[in-house]
């Protein structure tokens, strides 16, 4: 599988053109794909990564394809709160208005 359709990705190509191909053809095409987790589990275990770093823009469209692989709402909000613990409160915070901006826009 290559990367899902993403206008920010199809902005930079040109910019970055081999980065671009390497997420396409190794992150997506080859890491996503192992047989080791689930890519529901995989999309959690990214989401709280991308909380502890504070990457609000890879968030928003991670919690999108998230919850196109099965992690629910629910899963989200407790995923949150409990990276306040870990992660920091103005983490889970800046992550909690992220994810439900995309929440909102996907009714």
């Amino acid at each position: 599988m290559s990367a899902p359709p993403s206008a920010r990705r199809d902005r930079i190509t040109p910019f970055v053109p081999k980065l671009v191909e390497m997420t396409s053809l190794v992150l997506y095409g080859d890491v996503w794909e192992r047989p080791g987790l689930s890519k529901r589990d995989r999309s959690l275990v990214t989401i709280a990564a991308l909380i502890a770093l504070g990457w609000q823009d890879q968030l928003k469209a991670h919690v999108q394809r998230g919850l196109a692989n099965g992690v629910t709402k629910e899963e989200l909000s407790e995923a949150i709160t409990h990276l306040a613990l870990y992660a920091g409160w103005p983490a889970a915070m800046s992550a909690s208005h992220t994810a439900l901006d995309v929440l909102e826009t996907q009714g």
